[in-house]
């Protein structure tokens, strides 16, 4: 194990110059966007005479096919080490889980772990997720060497990491060890200790998608619905302003002609638009850019609020009536701006063409495995089908499973299969697992995949009103929401009286 060298700081302020189009990608550079820069200001103070309190960051190796013992090859994967806070040997360990993009020193100096530390005097680690960040295997990223890419392998490598850091840190076999994570890193933690009770003691899972789904229409009803939430800055009217934008572009788009190329420069299209998938992939990023409003409100480094993008959508223009499509592009430029990026969408080919590219980039985001782990395992594909939907319906389901099949190869009923065999393997929404703590913001539209209601006495939700996605994890700030401070309280108590029964029940907290 070693500190990391200072090369680490050069991600942190490239951020997301290039970009694929559909509107995952969108909702990742922005969550990738705000993580960042949290990151970057927790860093920023620890210069000067808080240098010495910087994690250190080491690299375990591997095994590339746990699940194959007569498969030698390996890799290194990357976690980092806060020991600022480790009282004694059988202390608890928190441990936080990297989900899909890089991790970094942050993950263990802010958000749940960091801040839970000091009061149980705990060793705190984070591990970075396989294929993500700086621990990719050698060979790249092409479709045979992604085979070992899935939730089932990260899971082993939480295990075989749990081992090889017991005994290299000196970690007593008593302590507890308790897992933490967010959105699909937050299921990882509960299935962690679903999988492996005798090794994980607790986890803390916060936004944690743990129903795969294909067709996941319901994340616009969430979004649609939060829009008109006055808690978060929406109306009614202002949901009315999105659907009046989304009907103003799709007759633009129609037109042709003069209104569509005057159309594609205010709306940031690298794509010509002449096409029917290069218009579907502009309507699904403007999907994706109200909809990341709502999925990350309120949170520091998010280019827009819900309270701003209402503001925008229902201000006046130079005359008198309000103008939502003057609106909407407004918020598109200040998104393009906070991200870095030149465009807002790009055409079809274009975005198949870098979905290919099997070469690690260096940006972090890591967009074609997370492609390839919603083919084979959860699907999470947002549509706008609903009636009721205040966006175009495109893009639609077909047009999304193509994808799989343009980049991977794999056919629309594999991916069905895929989503229903890990439902089957997990449990969905009722997991069956102890002592997991589940907790969601009802203003996320990830929310309704995960678990909202207590499943048990030692399964226990939080659903915080008012909170967008994993804002339970962000660091602290004077305009949190006394919700969610209560929410914070809530999970502190019950981790107080879990780890209470670990020190009761010495051995409690695996082998």
């Amino acid at each position: 194990m070693a500190v990391g060298p200072a090369w680490w700081l050069g991600p942190l302020l490239l951020i997301s110059l290039w970009g694929t189009s559909a509107p995952a990608s969108l909702l990742r550079r922005l969550g990738e966007h705000i993580r960042q820069l949290q990151e970057s200001s927790i860093l920023g103070l620890s210069v000067g005479p808080e240098a010495a309190a910087l994690p250190k960051e080491g690299w375990l190796e591997q095994p590339l096919d746990p699940f194959n013992t007569s498969d030698r090859r390996s890799f290194l994967q990357r976690y980092w080490v806060n020991d600022r806070h480790w009282a004694s040997r059988d202390g608890p360990v928190f441990l936080h889980l990297g989900g899909e993009s890089s991790l970094g020193p942050g993950s263990v100096m802010r958000g749940h772990p960091a801040a839970l530390a000091p009061a149980w005097g705990a060793l705190v680690m984070g591990l970075e997720h396989r294929f993500y960040g700086l621990s990719v295997p050698a060979g790249g990223l092409n479709r045979a060497q992604l085979r070992f890419l899935s939730s089932r392998h990260a899971l082993a490598d939480v295990v075989s990491a749990r081992l090889a850091l017991s005994r290299l840190l000196n970690v007593s076999s008593s302590s507890p060890w308790v897992c933490f994570g967010g959105s699909y890193a937050g299921s990882l933690a509960a299935w962690a200790r679903l999988k492996f009770p005798h090794l994980i003691f607790a986890a803390v899972a916060s936004s944690a998608p743990v129903r795969a789904v294909l067709d996941f229409s319901a994340y616009n009803e969430v979004v649609s619905r939060s829009l008109t939430s006055a808690t978060i800055g929406g109306s009614p009217e202002c949901r009315e302003a999105v659907s009046t934008a989304f009907v103003e572009v799709a007759r633009r788009l129609r037109a042709g002609g003069a209104a569509r190329a005057a159309l594609r420069a205010e709306l940031g299209a690298c794509a010509s638009l002449g096409r029917a998938e290069d218009r579907v992939e502009l309507l699904g990023a403007l999907e994706a850019l109200v909809g990341g409003a709502v999925q990350y409100d309120g949170q520091a480094g998010a280019p827009l609020s819900v309270r701003q993008l209402c503001g925008l959508l229902q201000g006046r223009g130079n005359g008198s009536r309000p103008t939502p499509y003057r609106g909407l592009r407004q918020a598109v430029q200040v998104v393009i701006h906070r991200l870095g990026q030149r465009c807002l969408s790009f055409s079809r080919a274009e975005t198949v063409a870098q979905l290919r590219v099997t070469e690690p980039q260096m940006s972090g985001v890591g967009d074609r495995q997370w492609l390839y782990q919603t083919c084979t395992e959860f699907g999470f594909y947002v549509t706008c089908e609903d009636p009721g939907c205040p966006f175009s319906q495109l893009p639609a389901l077909p047009s999304q499973l193509e994808l799989c099949e343009q980049v991977f190869g794999f056919s629309a009923s594999s991916i069905a299969q895929a989503v229903a065999q890990t439902n089957s393997y997990y449990g969905g929404q009722s997991p069956g697992a102890t002592q997991v703590l589940f907790v969601n913001g009802d203003a996320d539209p990830w929310h309704v995949l995960s678990v909202t209601q207590d499943l048990g006495p030692s399964v226990s939700a939080l659903l915080i009103p008012g909170a967008s996605h994993c804002m339970d994890m962000a660091p602290e700030s004077p305009s949190d929401s006394p919700s969610l401070h209560l929410g914070r309280q809530n999970i502190f108590y019950q981790l107080q009286t879990w780890l209470g029964e670990a020190k009761e029940s010495p051995g409690g907290g695996g082998v």
